[in-house]
Protein backbone atom coordinates (compact mmCIF):
# COMPACT_ATOMS: atom_id res chain seq x y z
CA UNK A 1 0.00 0.00 0.00
CA UNK A 2 1.45 3.69 -1.10
CA UNK A 3 1.00 6.27 1.07
CA UNK A 4 -1.20 9.23 -1.22
CA UNK A 5 0.64 12.99 -0.74
CA UNK A 6 -2.61 14.72 -0.39
CA UNK A 7 -0.59 17.68 0.59
CA UNK A 8 1.26 17.44 -3.04
CA UNK A 9 -2.25 17.12 -4.75
CA UNK A 10 -3.56 20.36 -2.33
CA UNK A 11 -0.82 22.32 -4.18
CA UNK A 12 -1.70 21.68 -7.45
CA UNK A 13 -5.83 22.70 -6.67
CA UNK A 14 -5.50 25.46 -4.54
CA UNK A 15 -4.18 29.22 -5.46
CA UNK A 16 -3.38 27.92 -9.29
CA UNK A 17 -5.69 28.93 -12.31
CA UNK A 18 -7.69 25.73 -13.02
CA UNK A 19 -9.52 24.64 -16.45
CA UNK A 20 -12.29 22.77 -14.18
CA UNK A 21 -15.79 22.25 -14.53
CA UNK A 22 -17.49 24.13 -11.26
CA UNK A 23 -19.04 20.23 -9.33
CA UNK A 24 -15.63 18.71 -10.38
CA UNK A 25 -14.04 21.73 -8.37
CA UNK A 26 -16.08 21.61 -5.21
CA UNK A 27 -15.81 17.49 -4.92
CA UNK A 28 -12.01 18.04 -5.32
CA UNK A 29 -12.05 20.77 -2.77
CA UNK A 30 -14.48 18.70 -0.69
CA UNK A 31 -12.06 15.72 -0.49
CA UNK A 32 -8.77 17.21 -0.26
CA UNK A 33 -10.00 19.88 3.11
CA UNK A 34 -11.03 15.94 4.84
CA UNK A 35 -7.57 14.42 4.00
CA UNK A 36 -5.33 17.67 4.97
CA UNK A 37 -7.05 18.10 8.20
CA UNK A 38 -9.07 21.28 7.54
CA UNK A 39 -12.16 20.39 9.64
CA UNK A 40 -14.22 17.50 11.04
CA UNK A 41 -13.71 14.37 9.08
CA UNK A 42 -16.80 11.84 9.37
CA UNK A 43 -16.99 8.42 10.47
CA UNK A 44 -17.04 7.79 7.01
CA UNK A 45 -13.90 9.43 6.41
CA UNK A 46 -12.10 6.81 8.79
CA UNK A 47 -11.39 4.71 6.57
CA UNK A 48 -8.16 3.41 5.13
CA UNK A 49 -8.17 5.99 2.03
CA UNK A 50 -4.40 6.61 2.41
CA UNK A 51 -3.53 3.92 0.78
CA UNK A 52 -4.53 2.74 -2.82
CA UNK A 53 -5.04 0.20 -5.05
CA UNK A 54 -4.69 -0.92 -8.62
CA UNK A 55 -7.17 -1.27 -10.06
CA UNK A 56 -6.21 -2.27 -13.75
CA UNK A 57 -2.82 -3.95 -13.75
CA UNK A 58 -0.59 -2.54 -16.75
CA UNK A 59 -0.81 -4.70 -20.03
CA UNK A 60 2.08 -7.27 -21.03
CA UNK A 61 2.90 -7.74 -24.26
CA UNK A 62 4.61 -10.90 -25.57
CA UNK A 63 7.85 -9.53 -25.37
CA UNK A 64 7.34 -8.66 -21.45
CA UNK A 65 6.76 -4.93 -21.93
CA UNK A 66 4.37 -3.35 -19.87
CA UNK A 67 2.09 -0.97 -21.39
CA UNK A 68 0.39 2.10 -19.51
CA UNK A 69 -2.48 3.88 -20.44
CA UNK A 70 -6.31 4.22 -19.72
CA UNK A 71 -8.91 1.61 -19.69
CA UNK A 72 -12.11 3.47 -20.99
CA UNK A 73 -11.85 1.56 -24.16
CA UNK A 74 -10.36 -1.55 -23.51
CA UNK A 75 -12.55 -3.01 -25.09
CA UNK A 76 -11.73 -1.75 -28.23
CA UNK A 77 -8.53 -2.64 -30.62
CA UNK A 78 -5.58 -3.58 -29.39
CA UNK A 79 -2.37 -2.38 -28.34
CA UNK A 80 -0.30 -1.05 -30.98
CA UNK A 81 3.29 -2.07 -32.18
CA UNK A 82 5.64 0.05 -34.07
CA UNK A 83 7.42 -1.76 -37.07
CA UNK A 84 10.11 -3.35 -35.12
CA UNK A 85 7.47 -5.10 -32.45
CA UNK A 86 7.69 -2.47 -29.74
CA UNK A 87 4.37 -1.30 -28.15
CA UNK A 88 2.98 2.15 -28.93
CA UNK A 89 1.27 3.99 -26.03
CA UNK A 90 -2.31 3.83 -27.56
CA UNK A 91 -4.43 1.08 -28.90
CA UNK A 92 -5.91 0.96 -32.38
CA UNK A 93 -7.92 -1.11 -34.56
CA UNK A 94 -7.66 -3.63 -37.44
CA UNK A 95 -8.86 -0.90 -39.40
CA UNK A 96 -6.01 1.43 -38.58
CA UNK A 97 -8.09 3.62 -36.45
CA UNK A 98 -6.01 4.64 -33.29
CA UNK A 99 -7.88 5.39 -29.95
CA UNK A 100 -6.54 7.42 -26.95
CA UNK A 101 -8.60 7.60 -23.72
CA UNK A 102 -8.31 10.24 -21.47
CA UNK A 103 -10.36 9.58 -18.02
CA UNK A 104 -9.96 11.78 -15.02
CA UNK A 105 -8.46 15.27 -14.16
CA UNK A 106 -5.73 16.97 -15.88
CA UNK A 107 -2.17 17.67 -14.74
CA UNK A 108 0.96 19.28 -16.79
CA UNK A 109 3.22 16.40 -15.60
CA UNK A 110 3.12 12.59 -14.26
CA UNK A 111 4.43 10.50 -17.11
CA UNK A 112 2.23 7.69 -17.93
CA UNK A 113 -0.64 8.31 -14.78
CA UNK A 114 -4.24 7.71 -16.65
CA UNK A 115 -7.73 6.18 -15.73
CA UNK A 116 -6.28 3.97 -13.12
CA UNK A 117 -5.18 6.69 -11.25
CA UNK A 118 -7.66 8.97 -11.81
CA UNK A 119 -5.70 11.37 -13.46
CA UNK A 120 -4.16 12.52 -16.85
CA UNK A 121 -0.82 13.73 -17.75
CA UNK A 122 -0.68 16.02 -20.84
CA UNK A 123 3.16 15.14 -20.39
CA UNK A 124 1.67 11.57 -21.71
CA UNK A 125 -1.23 12.55 -23.53
CA UNK A 126 1.23 14.89 -26.13
CA UNK A 127 3.46 12.03 -26.55
CA UNK A 128 0.10 9.57 -27.27
CA UNK A 129 -0.72 12.03 -30.28
CA UNK A 130 2.75 12.09 -31.24
CA UNK A 131 2.95 8.48 -31.97
CA UNK A 132 -0.40 8.28 -33.72
CA UNK A 133 -0.14 11.04 -35.72
CA UNK A 134 3.31 9.32 -37.44
CA UNK A 135 2.29 5.66 -36.72
CA UNK A 136 2.15 4.60 -40.41
CA UNK A 137 -0.65 2.15 -39.96
CA UNK A 138 -2.83 4.90 -38.11
CA UNK A 139 -5.25 6.53 -40.81
CA UNK A 140 -7.39 8.32 -38.13
CA UNK A 141 -7.20 8.96 -34.54
CA UNK A 142 -10.34 8.97 -32.12
CA UNK A 143 -10.13 10.96 -29.02
CA UNK A 144 -12.18 9.40 -26.21
CA UNK A 145 -12.62 12.06 -23.62
CA UNK A 146 -14.82 12.21 -20.10
CA UNK A 147 -12.78 14.18 -18.00
CA UNK A 148 -13.75 17.85 -16.20
CA UNK A 149 -10.67 19.58 -17.32
CA UNK A 150 -7.55 20.42 -14.85
CA UNK A 151 -4.46 22.21 -14.50
CA UNK A 152 -4.53 25.28 -16.77
CA UNK A 153 -0.41 25.00 -17.29
CA UNK A 154 0.17 23.12 -20.04
CA UNK A 155 -3.48 22.58 -21.79
CA UNK A 156 -3.03 24.85 -24.00
CA UNK A 157 0.58 23.36 -25.64
CA UNK A 158 -1.57 19.92 -25.18
CA UNK A 159 -4.55 21.04 -27.63
CA UNK A 160 -1.35 22.60 -29.81
CA UNK A 161 -0.46 18.87 -30.43
CA UNK A 162 -3.56 17.71 -31.49
CA UNK A 163 -3.65 20.68 -33.66
CA UNK A 164 -0.74 19.65 -35.30
CA UNK A 165 -2.03 15.87 -35.40
CA UNK A 166 -4.85 17.06 -37.28
CA UNK A 167 -2.84 18.21 -40.16
CA UNK A 168 -1.58 14.90 -40.70
CA UNK A 169 -4.47 12.91 -40.11
CA UNK A 170 -8.29 12.73 -39.01
CA UNK A 171 -8.28 13.23 -35.68
CA UNK A 172 -12.12 13.43 -33.69
CA UNK A 173 -12.85 13.91 -30.39
CA UNK A 174 -15.80 12.53 -28.54
CA UNK A 175 -16.76 13.99 -25.43
CA UNK A 176 -17.78 9.96 -24.17
CA UNK A 177 -19.79 11.31 -21.04
CA UNK A 178 -17.82 15.02 -20.69
CA UNK A 179 -14.95 17.00 -22.40
CA UNK A 180 -15.31 20.47 -20.04
CA UNK A 181 -12.88 22.83 -19.02
CA UNK A 182 -9.66 21.68 -20.02
CA UNK A 183 -10.70 18.90 -21.89
CA UNK A 184 -12.65 20.82 -24.32
CA UNK A 185 -9.35 22.93 -24.99
CA UNK A 186 -8.03 19.34 -26.02
CA UNK A 187 -10.99 18.23 -28.04
CA UNK A 188 -11.11 21.80 -29.74
CA UNK A 189 -8.12 21.30 -31.86
CA UNK A 190 -9.50 18.22 -33.43
CA UNK A 191 -11.11 17.66 -37.24
CA UNK A 192 -14.58 17.66 -35.88
CA UNK A 193 -16.40 16.79 -32.51
CA UNK A 194 -18.81 14.44 -32.41
CA UNK A 195 -21.32 14.43 -28.99
CA UNK A 196 -23.45 11.83 -27.58
CA UNK A 197 -27.03 12.84 -27.49
CA UNK A 198 -26.30 13.22 -23.62
CA UNK A 199 -22.52 13.98 -23.58
CA UNK A 200 -21.04 17.34 -22.22
CA UNK A 201 -19.10 19.96 -23.71
CA UNK A 202 -17.73 23.47 -23.08
CA UNK A 203 -16.93 24.92 -19.39
CA UNK A 204 -14.79 27.38 -21.40
CA UNK A 205 -13.89 29.25 -18.16
CA UNK A 206 -11.08 29.74 -15.55
CA UNK A 207 -11.08 29.34 -11.96
CA UNK A 208 -8.73 29.83 -9.08
CA UNK A 209 -9.66 29.03 -5.39
CA UNK A 210 -8.18 30.69 -2.23
CA UNK A 211 -8.70 29.07 1.02
CA UNK A 212 -8.83 31.07 4.08
CA UNK A 213 -7.98 28.95 7.30
CA UNK A 214 -7.67 32.11 9.50
CA UNK A 215 -10.87 31.61 11.61
CA UNK A 216 -10.47 28.47 11.72
CA UNK A 217 -7.32 28.54 13.38
CA UNK A 218 -8.35 31.16 16.08
CA UNK A 219 -10.77 29.39 16.99
CA UNK A 220 -8.28 26.13 17.59
CA UNK A 221 -6.35 28.56 19.24
CA UNK A 222 -3.52 28.26 16.72
CA UNK A 223 -1.76 31.79 15.47
CA UNK A 224 1.10 30.94 12.24
CA UNK A 225 3.65 32.85 11.72
CA UNK A 226 5.14 33.19 8.25
CA UNK A 227 8.92 34.89 8.34
CA UNK A 228 9.89 35.46 4.63
CA UNK A 229 11.89 37.59 2.50
CA UNK A 230 10.79 38.91 -0.86
CA UNK A 231 7.12 41.21 -0.34
CA UNK A 232 5.40 38.82 -1.78
CA UNK A 233 6.60 35.16 -0.87
CA UNK A 234 3.70 34.73 1.32
CA UNK A 235 0.89 36.13 -1.33
CA UNK A 236 -1.87 34.28 -0.99
CA UNK A 237 -1.00 31.48 2.23
CA UNK A 238 -4.16 29.81 3.51
CA UNK A 239 -3.61 31.49 7.18
CA UNK A 240 -5.42 35.11 6.38
CA UNK A 241 -7.75 36.79 4.25
CA UNK A 242 -6.19 37.33 1.14
CA UNK A 243 -5.69 40.88 0.47
CA UNK A 244 -7.42 43.03 -2.58
CA UNK A 245 -4.25 43.65 -4.22
CA UNK A 246 -2.99 40.04 -4.19
CA UNK A 247 -6.75 39.32 -5.40
CA UNK A 248 -6.40 41.89 -7.89
CA UNK A 249 -3.62 39.93 -9.55
CA UNK A 250 -4.61 36.55 -9.23
CA UNK A 251 -8.11 38.13 -11.38
CA UNK A 252 -5.50 39.40 -14.36
CA UNK A 253 -3.71 35.80 -14.18
CA UNK A 254 -7.00 34.62 -14.66
CA UNK A 255 -7.78 36.88 -17.15
CA UNK A 256 -5.18 36.17 -19.28
CA UNK A 257 -5.45 32.22 -19.01
CA UNK A 258 -9.04 33.12 -20.03
CA UNK A 259 -7.84 35.02 -23.04
CA UNK A 260 -5.66 31.78 -23.79
CA UNK A 261 -8.26 29.31 -23.56
CA UNK A 262 -10.85 31.18 -25.66
CA UNK A 263 -7.68 32.57 -28.70
CA UNK A 264 -7.25 28.02 -28.38
CA UNK A 265 -11.18 27.12 -29.17
CA UNK A 266 -11.33 29.69 -31.95
CA UNK A 267 -7.84 28.50 -33.48
CA UNK A 268 -9.29 25.07 -33.79
CA UNK A 269 -13.06 25.47 -34.39
CA UNK A 270 -12.87 27.95 -37.46
CA UNK A 271 -16.73 28.47 -37.43
CA UNK A 272 -16.39 29.82 -33.66
CA UNK A 273 -15.72 33.56 -33.39
CA UNK A 274 -14.06 34.65 -30.01
CA UNK A 275 -17.33 36.33 -29.26
CA UNK A 276 -18.84 33.65 -29.86
CA UNK A 277 -16.89 31.12 -27.54
CA UNK A 278 -17.24 34.32 -24.64
CA UNK A 279 -20.92 34.23 -24.79
CA UNK A 280 -21.32 30.97 -23.72
CA UNK A 281 -20.39 32.11 -20.16
CA UNK A 282 -18.62 28.87 -19.73
CA UNK A 283 -21.92 27.18 -19.96
CA UNK A 284 -21.65 22.84 -20.29
CA UNK A 285 -24.39 22.23 -23.04
CA UNK A 286 -25.79 18.81 -23.49
CA UNK A 287 -25.82 16.93 -26.72
CA UNK A 288 -27.92 18.94 -29.57
CA UNK A 289 -27.40 21.91 -27.66
CA UNK A 290 -23.49 22.11 -28.01
CA UNK A 291 -23.86 21.50 -31.83
CA UNK A 292 -26.40 24.54 -31.77
CA UNK A 293 -23.78 26.56 -29.96
CA UNK A 294 -20.98 25.90 -32.72
CA UNK A 295 -19.54 23.38 -29.66
CA UNK A 296 -19.73 20.39 -31.45
CA UNK A 297 -19.99 19.78 -35.32
CA UNK A 298 -22.98 16.76 -34.97
CA UNK A 299 -24.48 14.18 -32.28
CA UNK A 300 -23.11 10.78 -32.31
CA UNK A 301 -21.92 8.06 -30.32
CA UNK A 302 -18.25 6.86 -29.83
CA UNK A 303 -19.29 3.54 -31.52
CA UNK A 304 -20.88 5.15 -34.41
CA UNK A 305 -17.54 7.42 -35.12
CA UNK A 306 -15.49 4.46 -35.14
CA UNK A 307 -17.59 2.37 -37.27
CA UNK A 308 -17.62 5.57 -39.62
CA UNK A 309 -13.91 5.61 -39.12
CA UNK A 310 -13.14 2.00 -39.76
CA UNK A 311 -15.48 2.13 -43.11
CA UNK A 312 -13.23 4.78 -44.37
CA UNK A 313 -10.55 2.52 -44.60
CA UNK A 314 -12.22 0.17 -46.62
CA UNK A 315 -11.83 -2.78 -43.95
CA UNK A 316 -8.36 -3.21 -44.33
CA UNK A 317 -5.30 -1.98 -42.48
CA UNK A 318 -3.25 0.72 -44.47
CA UNK A 319 0.22 -0.55 -44.93
CA UNK A 320 1.42 3.05 -45.84
CA UNK A 321 1.47 6.59 -44.55
CA UNK A 322 -1.85 8.31 -43.97
CA UNK A 323 -3.13 11.98 -44.14
CA UNK A 324 -6.42 13.39 -43.16
CA UNK A 325 -7.81 9.69 -44.05
CA UNK A 326 -6.19 9.52 -47.59
CA UNK A 327 -4.22 6.26 -48.56
CA UNK A 328 -1.40 6.84 -49.70
CA UNK A 329 0.23 4.72 -53.29
CA UNK A 330 3.27 2.96 -51.49
CA UNK A 331 5.60 2.61 -54.37
CA UNK A 332 4.95 6.15 -55.69
CA UNK A 333 4.05 8.10 -53.10
CA UNK A 334 0.93 9.72 -55.14
CA UNK A 335 -3.06 9.51 -53.73
CA UNK A 336 -3.96 6.03 -54.77
CA UNK A 337 -6.77 5.46 -56.87
CA UNK A 338 -10.58 5.15 -56.18
CA UNK A 339 -11.28 2.74 -53.30
CA UNK A 340 -14.26 1.18 -55.27
CA UNK A 341 -12.19 0.16 -58.59
CA UNK A 342 -8.69 1.16 -60.32
CA UNK A 343 -10.42 4.25 -62.22
CA UNK A 344 -9.02 7.65 -61.03
CA UNK A 345 -12.14 9.93 -59.50
CA UNK A 346 -12.68 12.72 -62.55
CA UNK A 347 -15.41 14.80 -60.85
CA UNK A 348 -15.50 16.21 -57.70
CA UNK A 349 -18.61 14.33 -56.62
CA UNK A 350 -16.42 10.90 -57.15
CA UNK A 351 -13.34 12.57 -55.39
CA UNK A 352 -15.16 13.09 -52.56
CA UNK A 353 -16.36 9.67 -52.65
CA UNK A 354 -13.53 8.03 -53.05
CA UNK A 355 -11.62 10.37 -50.17
CA UNK A 356 -14.29 12.06 -48.45
CA UNK A 357 -12.48 13.06 -45.08
CA UNK A 358 -9.46 14.40 -47.34
CA UNK A 359 -11.94 16.96 -49.29
CA UNK A 360 -13.41 17.85 -46.11
CA UNK A 361 -9.28 18.61 -44.83
CA UNK A 362 -9.27 20.76 -47.82
CA UNK A 363 -12.27 22.79 -47.83
CA UNK A 364 -11.90 23.56 -43.93
CA UNK A 365 -8.74 24.40 -44.82
CA UNK A 366 -9.87 26.82 -47.48
CA UNK A 367 -12.58 27.98 -45.35
CA UNK A 368 -10.10 28.63 -42.51
CA UNK A 369 -7.23 30.27 -45.27
CA UNK A 370 -10.23 32.61 -46.36
CA UNK A 371 -11.67 33.69 -43.19
CA UNK A 372 -7.97 34.73 -41.89
CA UNK A 373 -7.68 36.77 -45.11
CA UNK A 374 -10.79 38.48 -44.95
CA UNK A 375 -10.46 39.36 -41.06
CA UNK A 376 -6.59 40.40 -41.97
CA UNK A 377 -7.98 42.65 -44.57
CA UNK A 378 -10.63 44.17 -42.66
CA UNK A 379 -7.95 45.16 -39.66
CA UNK A 380 -6.46 47.36 -42.29
CA UNK A 381 -10.39 49.62 -42.86
CA UNK A 382 -10.96 53.03 -41.90
CA UNK A 383 -13.08 55.67 -43.12
CA UNK A 384 -11.11 56.66 -46.07
CA UNK A 385 -10.62 53.35 -47.82
CA UNK A 386 -13.74 51.26 -46.94
CA UNK A 387 -14.86 51.00 -50.53
CA UNK A 388 -10.90 49.85 -51.38
CA UNK A 389 -11.11 47.13 -48.90
CA UNK A 390 -14.32 45.55 -49.43
CA UNK A 391 -12.98 45.45 -53.32
CA UNK A 392 -10.04 43.14 -52.10
CA UNK A 393 -12.09 41.36 -49.70
CA UNK A 394 -14.23 39.83 -52.23
CA UNK A 395 -11.56 39.09 -54.95
CA UNK A 396 -11.00 36.08 -53.82
CA UNK A 397 -6.92 36.48 -54.10
CA UNK A 398 -5.14 39.54 -52.09
CA UNK A 399 -3.37 38.95 -48.86
CA UNK A 400 -3.55 41.37 -45.93
CA UNK A 401 0.10 42.27 -46.80
CA UNK A 402 -0.21 42.64 -50.27
CA UNK A 403 -3.67 45.01 -49.49
CA UNK A 404 -2.01 46.98 -46.29
CA UNK A 405 1.10 47.95 -49.41
CA UNK A 406 -2.11 48.56 -51.93
CA UNK A 407 -3.81 50.81 -49.30
CA UNK A 408 -0.37 53.01 -48.92
CA UNK A 409 -0.12 53.71 -51.90
CA UNK A 410 -3.57 54.78 -52.04
CA UNK A 411 -3.37 57.08 -49.37
CA UNK A 412 0.35 58.56 -50.87
CA UNK A 413 -1.33 59.35 -53.82
CA UNK A 414 -4.28 60.75 -52.22
CA UNK A 415 -2.09 62.92 -50.22
CA UNK A 416 0.33 64.03 -53.72
CA UNK A 417 -3.27 65.03 -55.07
CA UNK A 418 -4.27 67.25 -52.09
CA UNK A 419 -1.04 68.65 -52.31
CA UNK A 420 -0.39 69.23 -55.77
CA UNK A 421 -4.18 70.81 -55.54
CA UNK A 422 -3.10 73.74 -53.10
CA UNK A 423 0.37 74.35 -54.79
CA UNK A 424 -1.93 75.36 -58.17
CA UNK A 425 -4.07 77.45 -55.87
CA UNK A 426 -1.65 79.03 -53.78
CA UNK A 427 0.11 80.06 -57.62
CA UNK A 428 -3.13 81.16 -59.18
CA UNK A 429 -3.89 83.44 -56.16
CA UNK A 430 -0.22 85.19 -56.35
CA UNK A 431 -0.54 86.09 -59.88
CA UNK A 432 -4.04 87.65 -59.50
CA UNK A 433 -4.30 91.84 -58.97
CA UNK A 434 -7.11 93.06 -57.17
CA UNK A 435 -7.17 96.55 -58.85
CA UNK A 436 -7.92 95.09 -62.81
CA UNK A 437 -10.12 92.30 -61.95
CA UNK A 438 -12.35 95.13 -60.40
CA UNK A 439 -11.58 97.38 -63.07
CA UNK A 440 -12.73 94.52 -65.22
CA UNK A 441 -16.10 93.69 -63.34
CA UNK A 442 -17.03 97.32 -63.67
CA UNK A 443 -17.10 96.71 -68.36
CA UNK A 444 -16.79 93.29 -68.98
CA UNK A 445 -20.25 90.67 -67.96
CA UNK A 446 -18.80 87.86 -66.07
CA UNK A 447 -18.55 84.77 -68.02
CA UNK A 448 -19.99 81.12 -66.80
CA UNK A 449 -17.46 78.31 -67.59
CA UNK A 450 -13.83 77.93 -68.64
CA UNK A 451 -14.05 78.79 -72.57
CA UNK A 452 -16.04 81.87 -71.53
CA UNK A 453 -13.13 83.26 -68.81
CA UNK A 454 -10.57 82.21 -71.67
CA UNK A 455 -12.31 84.08 -74.03
CA UNK A 456 -12.43 87.11 -71.70
CA UNK A 457 -8.51 86.73 -70.86
CA UNK A 458 -7.84 86.81 -75.18
CA UNK A 459 -10.20 89.99 -75.22
CA UNK A 460 -8.67 91.95 -72.82
CA UNK A 461 -5.00 93.60 -72.74
CA UNK A 462 -5.38 94.17 -68.70
CA UNK A 463 -5.98 90.35 -68.35
CA UNK A 464 -3.14 89.55 -70.15
CA UNK A 465 -1.05 91.90 -68.28
CA UNK A 466 -2.28 90.18 -65.04
CA UNK A 467 -2.10 86.63 -65.50
CA UNK A 468 0.42 85.19 -67.93
CA UNK A 469 -2.13 82.98 -69.84
CA UNK A 470 -5.39 82.15 -70.58
CA UNK A 471 -5.69 79.02 -68.03
CA UNK A 472 -4.24 80.97 -64.93
CA UNK A 473 -6.80 83.45 -65.56
CA UNK A 474 -9.75 80.26 -66.13
CA UNK A 475 -8.15 78.62 -63.10
CA UNK A 476 -8.33 81.92 -61.24
CA UNK A 477 -12.03 82.18 -62.05
CA UNK A 478 -12.78 79.05 -61.22
CA UNK A 479 -11.56 79.16 -57.43
CA UNK A 480 -13.38 82.08 -56.82
CA UNK A 481 -17.08 80.57 -58.70
CA UNK A 482 -16.02 77.61 -55.91
CA UNK A 483 -15.56 79.53 -53.21
CA UNK A 484 -11.48 78.30 -52.62
CA UNK A 485 -10.62 82.23 -53.74
CA UNK A 486 -12.00 85.14 -52.19
CA UNK A 487 -11.88 88.23 -54.71
CA UNK A 488 -10.49 91.49 -52.55
CA UNK A 489 -12.96 94.55 -53.50
CA UNK A 490 -11.73 97.96 -52.84
CA UNK A 491 -13.79 100.07 -50.56
CA UNK A 492 -14.31 103.38 -52.64
CA UNK A 493 -16.62 104.69 -50.04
Amino acid sequence: MTEIPYHRIAAQFYNRPLLLAPAAAETISAFLMSRVGAGPRSAAMNDDSGSSVELFRPTQTEAGAEVHRGRASRFYGQTALDDSGRPQPFRRTQDGVGIITLVGEFVNRGAWVGASSGLVSYEGFKVQMAAAARDPNTRAIILDIESPGGEAVGAFEAAAAVRDAAKLKTVVAVPNGMAASAAYAIASGASRIVVPPTGLAGSIGVVMMHLDFSKYLQEEGIKPTLIFAGAHKVDGNPYEALPDSVRAEWQQEVDDFYQQFVSTVAAGRSGLTEQRIRATEARVLKGEAAVAAGLADSVGTFEEVLADLSRGSSGRAPTSTTMKGQRMNTTTGAPAADVAGNDKPTTSAELRAAFPDLVTSIETASATAERSRILGIAALADAGNAALVAEMQADGKTSPEAAALRILNAQKEAKGQRLQAIVDVEQTTAAVKPSATTQLAAVVPPAADADGWKAEWAGSKALQAEFDSADAYAAYQGGVASGRIKRLERNTA
